[in-house]
């Protein structure tokens, strides 16, 4: 399968990074085309100019290749901090650029004359992982989890991905080595579960 896996976290030592590279080392050993992105190292602009906003527009070559990876895509993982409760503004610029009309979903005529939009995405399963300083359940209790509100409701499930799946990790900041490492194989197998072992595979001796 081919599965778009993208990170948006600006330090190379972070611990977002160290959930990533666990990401594609699983998906790579399973026999997975892995298209991957790293939005800060790849120098992403976020900001969606005018000119591209209509269906059919030209697009720079930059967002062509990730809204053609993201039309192509088997499956589709995230990796992000939370920030403010939000996702980094890095990567709402790339759904705001990514996830586009025609490409991401459309509207179509609905009963009573009213658009009715249809998700266009073919990918069977999406995986958010996210991670948290405050304890999520704090979070949920006192602010609402707005992460799964934003990815689930707006723009996962929107765009017809009909399996959604979020992990959050939190209170990393005073995680210790071998907390992190516990998750770390959480995160392994999470993949191995999600996007097993490519049929046909063959496993050499």
């Amino acid at each position: 399968m081919k599965i778009m896996v993208v990170l948006a976290h600006p330090s190379t030592k972070s611990f977002n990074h160290a959930i990533t590279e666990t990401v594609v080392q699983a998906l790579n050993e399973n026999g997975h085309e892995v298209m991957f992105h790293d939005l800060y190292q790849e120098n992403f602009d976020p900001v969606l100019p005018y000119n591209e906003i209509l269906k059919g527009s030209q697009l720079d070559p930059q967002i062509k290749q990730h809204t053609d990876e993201l039309s192509n895509a088997d499956g589709i993982i995230i990796v992000h901090p939370s920030w403010w409760g939000q996702p980094p503004a890095i990567l709402k610029g790339w759904i705001d650029r990514v996830f586009r009309t025609g490409v991401a979903y459309e509207f179509r005529d609905g009963e009573a004359g009213v658009a009715t939009p249809v998700g266009l995405l073919k990918a069977e399963n999406s995986l958010v992982i996210n991670t948290e300083n405050t304890p999520q359940d704090i979070i949920e209790r006192e602010f609402g989890d707005t992460l799964e509100d934003i990815w689930n409701k707006s723009v996962l499930t929107f765009c017809g991905i009909k399996n959604f799946h979020r992990k959050v990790y939190d209170q990393v900041i005073i995680s210790t080595p071998e907390q992190r490492q516990f998750w770390l194989n959480d995160v392994r197998a999470m993949v191995n579960q999600l996007f097993p072992q490519a049929s046909g595979m063959r496993i050499s001796a």
